[in-house]
């Protein structure tokens, strides 16, 4: 009978299975049990660094709780119709924009984790409503056309704050950076904007 190969740092306990060391320990009442490395000493130093953190209370390096983008939209949407109690009018924007993002999503990684959602499919993203056409008054019989600058950037905006909430609310791993707000949406120039025509002194 195959013996266990296992070691203990502090009140992480790491273990073989396979080829790769996993790590399991308690926070918070919790049981994480999450991959270390197919390296030993690399699953030692990591057990370590989680020790120390669990010692000091900071959050553990290795511990958030994946969801998937649809399950953290609702929450999102959630949170700002019964918590921060944000108008209809901002809750109807907010899901309308971040459709697009589930839609994306549907299309190219269906069930994708909010955690595995990198700055490459953020650019992706982009590259896909640069393409998209819509109607611009939402009826299913108008004349579709490309989105606007402005409201790609608004698009993106939205899910640049659906991102934090995921990071604030520990559905990202710890340190991670918001994919929205590594492509730099600020910096997108707005240059097919609609003109304004001021009004005539007859009009008026």
């Amino acid at each position: 009978m195959a013996t266990i190969q296992s070691f203990r740092v502090g009140k992480v306990t790491s273990y073989l299975r396979g080829k790769v060391w996993y790590l399991r320990y308690h926070e918070h009442g919790r049981r994480h049990q999450v991959r270390g490395s197919e390296d030993k000493k690399a699953a030692r130093q990591l057990a370590s660094q989680v020790n120390a953190q669990l010692e000091t209370g900071a959050p553990a390096a290795t511990s958030f709780q994946p969801i998937t983008i649809t399950q953290l939209r609702g929450l999102w949407l959630d949170h700002h119709e019964h918590v921060l109690r944000s108008s209809v009018a901002t809750i109807n924007r907010y899901r309308t924009a971040s459709d697009h993002l589930l839609n994306f999503v549907a299309e190219q990684c269906p069930n994708k984790q909010a955690s595995r959602f990198g700055v490459h499919d953020a650019e992706g993203f982009v590259r896909y409503l640069r393409k998209l056409e819509v109607a611009p008054n939402g009826h299913a019989n108008a004349a579709k056309r490309r989105l606007r600058d402005k409201g790609v950037k608004y698009i993106l905006e939205v899910c640049r704050s659906l991102f934090n909430f995921a990071i604030k609310r520990r559905h990202m791993p710890p340190y991670a950076e918001n994919p929205f707000s590594v492509i730099e949406i600020d910096r997108i120039p707005v240059e097919d904007a609609t003109p304004f025509t001021d009004l005539s002194p007859e009009k008026e």
